[in-house]
């Protein structure tokens, strides 16, 4: 007597190829977080403090390099801005949204009054707090 084969109804749905893709792509989008953080390379300078809390809105991000040229993290831009137009940009962006954090790349190289004159043009722009991002001295 020869042996029938059960066959499986088509109802069932093996999805053990589909974890594969899903495993795949969340490898991918660990890998490529990290790299969308935009700004210009700066040195930060060092300092022990508390980290801010974890907001949910991407931060507002203003570098200023060793030479003193600012630049804002809008779009995919990475051109020399004036005072005045980062001041205009972030007031529109504070329009739209009064509650964005706002954070200030200073290099180490920059004196400290131009980190002071950014940040009081931000206030002006609408900005509630200025942040100063830092490096932690390990």
């Amino acid at each position: 007597m020869a042996r029938r084969q059960k066959r499986r109804p088509m109802s069932e749905i093996n999805v053990v190829p589909y974890i594969d893709v899903m495993l795949v792509l969340l490898i991918i989008f660990m890998v490529t977080a990290p790299m969308l953080m935009q700004g210009v390379k700066v040195n930060l300078p060092e300092a022990s403090a508390e980290p801010v809390e974890n907001q949910d809105s991407e931060p507002l991000i203003v570098s200023i390099d060793a030479a003193g040229q600012l630049y804002l993290n809008l779009g995919q831009e990475k051109q020399v801005l004036s005072l005045a137009t980062i001041r205009d940009r972030v007031a529109k962006v504070m329009k739209r949204n009064a509650d964005k954090p706002v954070l200030v790349w200073g290099d180490a190289a920059v004196p400290y009054g131009e980190v002071v004159t950014v940040m009081v043009a931000l206030q002006e722009a609408g900005a509630p707090s200025v942040g100063l991002v830092t490096e932690d001295p390990e």
